[in-house]
């Protein structure tokens, strides 16, 4: 018993000195309001210059607090079944996945039933091995740098140190992909077949499909953590 009162006693000690040691956190009120007032006003100096301009920045000012509040990543939706089973965020962007589906098939297909451009047409690209090796090594690269793109934003905007250094080379690495895109595209990308979903299996067909490979992906998701949790 004394054994066990001398331990509670030592462990009591500890949380105290370690409660006295920790700092007060800071009020990040006036700090939030400041940037508020700041982002108000460079958005109305925008809207003087131009209303696309004003409009962007709303966009890009929202679709930032979504993605910090959501911790939206692509990374984690593909890395974090494998490291924790979790499969949450997965299923999300699938839903995501699901929904813009929807959203451009009907944009795309009002284009093509009034005889006008498809949109986006020009970013139908042919598909070959060049296409798995891009995606294994940008996919190796999100990971090394601990998020994609927008969490790679999104961190930045958070104050982490390590993500201003990936963006840093993601900038770098970009420019010298832009550099070099013609002679890729030349010898490696139209080596490959374009495959556009509407031209084999019509608009509804092609939306079918394409939501039914998302549906199957889905489930298999949801499958993957529950037998996870089981383990």
């Amino acid at each position: 018993m004394t054994e066990t009162n001398n331990a509670q006693v030592s462990t009591r000690r500890s949380s105290s000195s370690r409660a006295r040691k920790r700092k007060p956190k800071k009020n990040q009120l006036p700090l939030g309001i400041g940037v508020a007032v700041v982002l108000l006003a460079f958005g109305i100096y925008l809207s003087t210059v131009s209303g696309k301009l004003a409009l962007f920045w709303l966009i890009g000012i929202s679709f930032g607090f979504i993605l910090q509040k959501a911790r939206f990543c692509f990374t984690a939706s593909m890395r974090d079944p494998y490291l924790t089973g979790g499969t949450t965020l997965t299923r999300a962007v699938l839903i995501a996945f699901a929904i813009t589906s929807i959203g451009f098939t009907a944009i795309k297909y009002g284009a093509y039933v009034k005889g006008l451009p498809i949109p986006g047409q020009s970013y139908v690209v042919p598909i070959s091995i060049a296409t798995a090796v891009g995606a294994f090594i940008f996919g190796i690269g999100m990971v090394i740098a601990g998020g994609c793109a927008s969490g790679t934003l999104m961190r930045v905007g958070e104050g982490f140190h390590m993500q201003v250094l990936s963006l840093i080379f993601f900038i770098i690495g970009s420019l010298w992909g832009a550099h070099d895109f013609g002679w890729w595209k030349l010898n490696f990308m139209l080596k490959g077949k374009a495959i556009f979903l509407p031209d084999v299996f019509g608009w509804f067909g092609g939306l079918v499909v394409n939501l039914l490979i998302i549906a199957a992906l889905y489930i298999f998701a949801e499958n993957w953590e529950n037998r996870k949790n089981e383990e």
